[in-house]
């Protein structure tokens, strides 16, 4: 199958199917995210905590799946370990960096997938790939076990092909989750986030019998964006530095670790002092709406010819990203084709409220 590095049986013959991001921890198995460079990396001692949990669940663990290498990329384009083919798309990227595990849900070969999202990584091939994606509360769901060690942006979070089933998934990896039914949802849309057509089928999108939707503004928004940049290329520097000193990282990746050691210490002050900005103005809105909705992505993804030849194509951070700076939780829904290209909705919660987040997906399909 194409989006899978490696298949398996691991856990309960008949359960419900987990494919699992290759930055996970499964016991006896190395975690080589997607690299050369981690090509002799030794079997993990012992499982994730969220792996053990799925199969404490009653999972089957069907296989690890590959992604952008190191988890550093949004096109999900990888020479060396295999690039995910879009099921649903196939001329367009898969998205990433956990590309195979929204492929392995849109081509049905798992019912569930476990990813990671430190800027988008959920989201982004949640959306490319016309699947669910949650990244939750930002420290609610376990790391033990998880690449890289040290983080205050990434989050394991779950891919499906419909509310119940991420909400499955999400009870199974966070025993605190319970799922939370609504007949209503104040919602707060954030507009001119994308091109009008997408901006026109999203807006349309919220409405609904039991909804109410007015306009929202985050005024930080834009230099959010930017503050998440330089955080998240401070600290994968951190983390993946004497990785990419092998020299075995594709140029795609290394040469951008490199570049990140150019961050300084001021930038991150400045970019923790818009972190605590743009909580506070998020936050606020919560006082007035349930959650906020704004599209997952601006523009229509790539075609992954365009996305190898001008990496500008791939401009698909723009909407996510500002929400792992924050640690709001953060759902991708899809909305089906719009010129035969995806369209996703972004629903963003109050924090450690991801099961009205959930709940008010399911509203919005109904």
């Amino acid at each position: 199958m194409s989006s899978y590095v490696s298949r398996f049986c691991l856990g309960t013959e008949g359960g419900v199917t987990v494919a699992i991001k290759d930055t996970i921890d499964i016991k006896g198995l190395p975690t080589r995210a997607g690299s050369k460079a981690l090509e002799e990396a030794a079997p993990a001692a012992d499982h994730a905590e969220v792996v053990q949990n799925l199969l404490d669940a009653g999972a089957e663990i069907t296989g690890k799946t590959t992604l952008h290498e190191l988890a550093f990329g949004v096109s999900g384009i990888n020479d060396h370990a295999g690039t995910a083919v879009n099921a649903k798309f196939p001329d367009l990227i898969p998205g990433g960096s956990s590309s195979g595990s929204a492929a392995a849900v849109a081509e049905g070969s798992a019912r569930i997938a476990l990813g990671t999202d430190t800027g988008g990584s959920v989201r982004i091939p949640a959306a490319c790939c016309g699947v669910y994606g949650l990244k939750p509360t930002f420290g609610r769901v376990s790391r033990k076990g998880v690449m890289p060690d040290a983080t205050s942006l990434d989050c394991v979070g779950p891919f499906a092909n419909s509310i119940e089933d991420l909400e499955w998934a999400m009870s199974a990896i966070d025993p605190t989750f319970t799922p939370e039914r609504v007949e209503s949802a104040r919602i707060g849309y954030l507009p001119g986030q994308a091109t009008p057509e997408i901006d026109a089928m999203v807006r349309a999108a919220l409405e609904h019998e039991g909804t109410r939707v007015e306009e929202v503004t985050l005024p930080s928004f834009l230099a959010a964006f930017e503050a998440g940049v330089a955080i998240i290329n401070a600290e994968n520097w951190a983390a993946l530095g004497s990785i990419q000193a092998t020299g075995k990282v594709s140029p795609d990746v290394g040469d951008r670790i490199y570049a990140a050691r150019l961050v300084t210490p001021e930038e991150v002050a400045t970019s923790e002092e818009i972190r605590s900005r743009i909580t506070a103005e998020i936050d606020a809105l919560f006082t007035k709406v349930d959650v906020i909705a704004l599209p997952t992505l601006s523009q229509a993804p790539p075609t992954l010819t365009r996305a190898r030849t001008d990496p500008t194509a791939v401009a698909v951070t723009r909407n996510v990203r500002a929400f792992n700076l924050s640690g709001h939780p953060a759902l991708a829904m899809p909305l089906g084709a719009l010129n035969d290209a995806p369209v996703s909705l972004q629903l963003v919660g109050p924090k450690q409220r991801d099961a009205l987040l959930c709940a008010v997906a399911g509203l919005l399909t109904l």
